[in-house]
This record gives structure tokens, sequence and C-alpha cells, in this order.
């Protein structure tokens, strides 16, 4: 459905030139979202498939071992689109205070990332809401360290920005001036808490993630903050009960149409074509870490199984095996560390792993050996190398 324009625009001066910056109208959209059927087939559809997801997160014995990948490879690929080159194993690598592949900054900069979303799901666990102050507080953390560090971390721009182009006068697209940041952002906090009208919450995590790109309130971080908006919303909302959706690898694979999408938003105010594109980049995440998910445990009791073949030695290797699970790329002294197993011992497991095929040897070291559970990372794997 085409609508007038989503907003109107405003002259403003920055670097020395004239520019039309766009202020967004308040959510929700006026006239109302057309519920046609092929529509409203897709958002049942995906709200189906977000309960099949947080069924299957249920079913997985060990659940915080498949989120403390599952959440660092969501981090890679978020990054990405911002283009950092940081691979899921530099990552795991800097995290151990190893020389990771890419650029130290590339890394921290997706370490931040985990960290601002570890954040914020541990605010809404304390009860609390979503709101401008939580959506600062994880800018914070976002650009705690590294490149960005300068940005005003934390707080909303003073200054005009601008999308795409090498100056505001050959951009894509000029978000709000800066007098215009804190009301807009105050209109969406409004929505965000059922003002002046209920909306249902993934409508909500659709219509908020493109008002909260358009405003752009941030120097830097705003692709990554409305990201993770769309997963803190659902989990603050319970329709998840573990994070477990990303649709950063669906924007990533149709990065050109997402943003012809949020312009035809702004310009035509097609919200409707958005909102399929929205339901379909549900379906497919949530296939996709459905099948994650699956095929993480059945390599881990694949292998359990195997392992318990080892007779005496099981115990211990069983051990090693649990914390591998966790950190998929380990130094043995980090292992013996988490398991309380003495270095000697920790050793010999790694050892009767790497003679199973279970784990491989990184380094060739003496000390500070590094190991890989190579199964487990190239499922992890899958679609970070698009």
């Amino acid at each position: 459905m085409l609508r007038d324009i989503q907003g109107h625009y405003v002259t403003v001066s920055t670097v020395g030139e004239r520019v039309q910056a766009f202020v967004p109208a308040p959510l929700p959209p006026n006239p109302p979202i057309e519920w046609a059927p092929q529509l409203q087939e897709k958002f049942d559809q995906a709200l189906l498939m977000l309960g099949r997801l947080d069924a299957v997160a249920d079913l997985l014995p060990d659940i915080p071992l498949f989120l403390y990948s599952y959440i660092r490879k969501e981090a890679v690929l978020s990054s990405m689109i911002e283009g950092t080159q940081s691979s899921l194993s530099d990552l795991l690598l800097f995290e151990l205070d190893e020389q990771p592949g890419v650029p130290i900054d590339d890394a921290t900069e997706v370490s931040n990332y985990v960290a601002a979303l570890n954040y914020g799901i541990k605010r809404l666990s304390d009860n609390f809401p979503i709101s401008l102050r939580l959506i600062r507080e994880i800018h914070s953390v976002l650009l705690s360290k590294g490149r960005g560090n300068q940005q005003t971390p934390g707080e909303f721009r003073r200054s005009q920005n601008w999308i795409g182009g090498s100056r505001p006068g050959n951009a894509v697209f000029v978000p709000p001036p800066a007098e215009n940041v804190l009301d807009c952002m105050g209109q969406l906090e409004l929505f965000l808490h059922d003002q002046p009208e209920s909306t249902s919450i993934l409508l909500k995590a659709a219509l908020a993630h493109v008002q909260l790109e358009t405003i752009h309130p941030f120097l830097d971080g705003n692709g990554r903050i409305g990201r993770l908006l769309i997963t803190l919303l659902l989990y603050e909302q319970k329709v998840l009960k573990q994070p477990l959706l990303y649709l950063s690898l669906y924007f990533k694979t149709h990065r050109q149409y997402y943003y012809e999408l949020l312009n035809r938003v702004r310009l035509d105010g097609d919200w409707e074509a958005w909102l399929e594109f929205f339901a379909e980049a549900v379906i497919a995440t949530a296939n996709q870490a459905i099948d994650t998910a699956k095929q993480l445990d059945n390599l881990s009791q694949r292998d359990k199984a195997r392992i318990t073949d080892l007779g005496r030695a099981a115990s211990s290797a069983t051990s090693v095996h649990h914390v591998l699970m966790e950190h998929p790329i380990v130094t043995s002294k980090l292992i013996s560390e988490k398991t309380g197993i003495t270095p000697a011992t920790v050793n010999k497991s790694l050892m009767h792993l790497q003679k199973l095929g279970i784990v491989s040897e990184r380094t060739s070291n003496k000390r500070n050996r590094i190991f890989a559970y190579s199964d487990y990372i190239q499922i992890m794997n899958q679609g970070v190398e698009l």
C-alpha cells in the first residue's frame, strides 16, 4: 500500500552544505497497515516458526553452551555488515588473548557486540524495560573499546550525520537534525510502550527497527543497535525464552533490497513490502537456527557416545568435551581451569579426543597449545562466509 511520505524534510547546514534532512513521522503508520491475506499468512507463519524455535531451545540439553557460540556468530555477522573482517575463529582467539588473524580493532568491535547483547539480556532479565536509557546503555557497551570509542558512546548525537556518499550533498540518506533526535526517539519510546495504542510484538519489532534506522540517533553503531533491538524486544516480551533470533545473515544476504525497502517506507509509505520481507527474514532465520541447534545437538550426542568407548579415560574426556562445547577454540590451560582437572590429565584427554578426530591442534607449541572442535566450528560457520 502506498501512502504519503512518512515524515517531512527540513533544510540543514552541515559541513559547509545545505541539505534536506528527513524527520520521520511517529509510529504507528497512518493510515494503518493493510493486512492483505498474503501478508497476514506470512506473519502467522513467522510467529509459528518462533514458537518452534522456542520449543527447540527447551529440548537442547545445555542451552547456555549453545548460546555462547550462537551469540558470537551473530556478532560476527552483524559486524560484517558494518565492514569488519573478523571471523568466528578470530573472535574466539581474541577472547583467548591469542592473536587473531585480523586487525585487533575488528576483533574488538565484534567482542563489544557480544558484550552489548549480553548486557541488554541481563538488564531485561532483571525486569528493566526497553527504553531510551537502556538503548543508550547498550550503545555505551557497544562502543566501549576500539574503533568508535571516540564517537560519544551512550549519547545521542549532537551533530548531523549522513548515510552513504562522501559528504552530505551526495549522501544516500540524511537522517533528522541533531535537535530533532531526542524528540524522535521519545516518540519511538512511547510506541515501544504501546502508546498511543497497543501493537503486537512482531509488528512492533519490525516497525521499530525501521524507525531507529531512520532516526540514526548515534554517530556510530546505529545498524548494530537496530538489529539488536529486534532480538531484545522478542526476548523482553517472552516470545522467545532465549535470545535465539538474529536477522543479520538475512539482511546481509539481501542487503541491497533491505536498503531499498527502508527507502520505500520513508518516501512512499510502503510498510507492507517491508513487513513481508521482515516476516520472510524471521521464517528463514528461525528455520536456520532450528537446523543449527539440531546439528550441534546431534554432533554432541555422537561425540559423547564415542567418548564413552574410552573406558576409564571417558570421565575426564567427557569433562573436556563439555568445555569444548562452550569454547570450541580453547587452550589446555583454560580447560584445566574450567574443569579442575590436572594439566597432565587434560593433555591425555586431548590426545584421546585427537585420536577420535573430535579435536585438532591449531599450534605446534609445546606449551599453551590451542585446540579446536572443528566440526562444531564448521556448523557454526554456515552462512558466515557469504
